[in-house]
């Protein structure tokens, strides 16, 4: 038996590069894994790992209230809600956008919060408490040039977190996030041809302290912004 067994858990992200290495690593512990996907992508990426334990539910919207409050009905019981969806942006701050702004508030800030809102109502009802991971960034943890746009939403993202936790720990729903580094990804890449990969954390690494954060064996850890850097 795998210490998720039984445990019901969603990965939003979960046809990226992460959220599979995340979903996979669940599905071997015998986890009942649901993903909302929108689009096509989510559902390819996913494809190698089918099985009667992972759901893969179409066209949900995480930056929409209706739609993520639909899925989150769906599901049957909840231990444990991954949010990896997001965004990046990255470039001079006097270049940017106001659309990358909006975009950058949409896909890390407005999903996240609905995601951990509808996680929250749906853990309340159970006994046993759950676990919420987010996704913050090291530019939270570290000031970093040509990503405030991104490092802005992402600091939202981790104040949730800490708030959260402290909110919701004495219900033994435990809060905490993530702060990735640059981690070795294809798209990474290929965007940057060249770079010490070897020094990059992978994505099966930060997955596997992601599993941690999300599983009954973390009974101490909440409200807390864990970095995740590689070697770098």
């Amino acid at each position: 038996m795998g210490h998720f067994d039984g445990r019901t858990v969603v990965v939003t992200g979960g046809g990226g590069a992460l959220g599979v290495a995340v979903t996979r690593r669940l599905l071997d512990e015998g986890a009942r894994v649901h993903v909302p996907a929108y689009g096509t992508s989510d559902p390819a990426q996913l494809e190698p790992l089918h099985c009667d334990n992972l759901h893969v539910a179409t066209e949900v919207n995480l930056a929409d209230e209706g739609s993520v409050k639909s899925f989150y009905d769906s599901v049957p019981s909840l231990w444990a809600s991954i949010h990896l969806v997001g965004g990046f942006t990255f470039g001079a701050f006097e270049d940017a956008a106001f659309s990358d702004f909006e975009k950058m508030v949409s896909m890390n800030i407005r999903s996240t919060w609905l995601c951990c809102r509808a996680a929250v109502r749906k853990m309340s009802g159970e006994e046993t408490g759950g676990r919420i991971v987010n996704v913050a960034a090291r530019p939270v943890l570290e000031a970093t040039a040509e990503v405030a746009t991104y490092a802005m939403t992402k600091g939202a993202v981790a104040t949730l977190t800490r708030c959260l936790g402290v909110e919701l720990a004495p219900k033994n729903i435990l809060v905490n996030a993530i702060a990735p580094s640059l981690m070795d990804t294809p798209a990474n890449r290929e965007s940057m041809p060249g770079a010490e990969y070897a020094k990059w954390p992978k994505v099966d690494e930060v997955a596997a302290t992601i599993r941690f954060l999300a599983s009954a064996e973390n009974t101490l850890t909440w409200g807390e912004v864990v970095p995740v850097y590689g070697r770098a």
